[in-house]
C-alpha cells in the first residue's frame, strides 16, 4: 500500500468508527409537571419567586383596632363555647346567655336566643344588606 491508499484506509477506519459511537439525542423535560425530575420542583419555584415582582398590599392596622379585633374573637370564641357547652347539657356557671343575648361584630348583630328547651337559636343579621341567617343547635342534654 502506498501513502496514498493508507490515508483513504484511515479516513475510512475513522468515519466508520465516528459513526459506530454515535447515540440517539433523548429529550428530558425538566419540569416534573412535564414527566421531569421532581427534585427540580423547589428550583423552578425558587427561580419563578426570584422574578415574581408583583407584592400584596399589606395593611397595617393600628393598635386599637388589633385590640379590638382581638376583643371581638376572645368573645366570639366564648360564645360558640358556651352555645356547644349548653347543647350538650353541661352546666355553665357565669354564662353569657343567662337571657337573649345581642352582639355586634363589625357589620353583623348576633342574636342568641336560649328560649327552648329542645335546641339554642342563633340568628346572625348583616346590617349592611339586612340578609339573616339562623342556625340551629340541638341540645343533647
Amino acid at each position: 500500500m502506498d501513502g496514498k491508499m493508507k490515508k483513504i484506509a484511515l479516513i475510512i477506519i475513522t468515519t466508520l468508527s465516528f459513526s459506530a459511537s454515535a447515540t440517539e439525542i433523548i429529550y428530558t423535560p425538566i419540569n416534573p409537571s412535564f414527566g421531569g425530575n421532581p427534585l427540580n420542583a423547589n428550583m423552578l419555584l425558587s427561580k419563578a419567586q426570584a422574578q415574581n415582582k408583583h407584592k400584596a398590599p399589606s395593611v397595617e392596622k393600628g393598635y386599637a383596632e388589633q385590640f379590638q379585633d382581638t376583643l371581638e374573637r376572645t368573645y366570639l370564641n366564648r360564645m360558640v363555647r358556651e352555645i356547644t357547652d349548653m347543647a350538650f347539657g353541661e352546666d355553665i356557671e357565669d354564662s353569657l346567655f343567662d337571657q337573649d343575648s345581642i352582639f355586634m361584630s363589625g357589620d353583623y348583630q348576633i342574636e342568641v336566643i336560649t328560649s327552648t328547651t329542645d335546641s339554642i337559636t342563633v340568628k346572625i343579621t348583616n346590617m349592611l344588606d339586612d340578609s339573616v341567617v339562623i342556625i340551629e343547635v340541638p341540645r343533647f342534654g
